[in-house]
């Protein structure tokens, strides 16, 4: 069965698309910890961060980096966090997080956004690429 990921990379599910190329997309969190919280994801339906072949792995890196500066750029933070859990949806995803705090990463604090406000913030990353 796919993924929610690979159901949303399908088309087949909407998203706040910030970047995307042949092999990867990011788009924002819907249950964000953060506003510009995005997720990056490989197109290929792997379920663990390390079971990745060596080029995905390191694509989806390089991908990453460049979300998360195009992101920094947009809102207004200390830095940008990275986090690779992996256990809410069986495809690998980064969670790219605006820190200011310890607390932003702990995905224990959410943060409500509008259609609006979503689709504000998917614009301006995307235009930071």
């Amino acid at each position: 069965m796919a993924s929610i990921f690979t159901k949303i990379i399908n088309g087949e599910i909407p998203c706040y698309k910030v970047a995307e190329n042949d092999d990867f997309i990011a788009f924002l969190d819907v249950n964000p910890n953060a506003k510009g919280h995005t997720l990056v994801v490989p197109k290929k339906e792997v379920n663990k961060l390390f079971d990745l072949d060596e080029q995905t792995y390191d694509g989806l890196m390089q991908f990453s980096r460049k979300v998360a500066i195009a992101l920094e750029k947009t809102i207004s933070c200390k830095r940008i966090g990275m986090s690779v859990i992996g256990l809410e949806v069986p495809h690998v995803h980064v969670h790219l997080v605006p820190l200011n705090t310890m607390a932003d990463i702990q995905f224990q604090e959410k943060v409500s956004l509008s259609k609006d406000e979503f689709e504000q913030i998917a614009k301006s990353i995307g235009e930071n690429m």
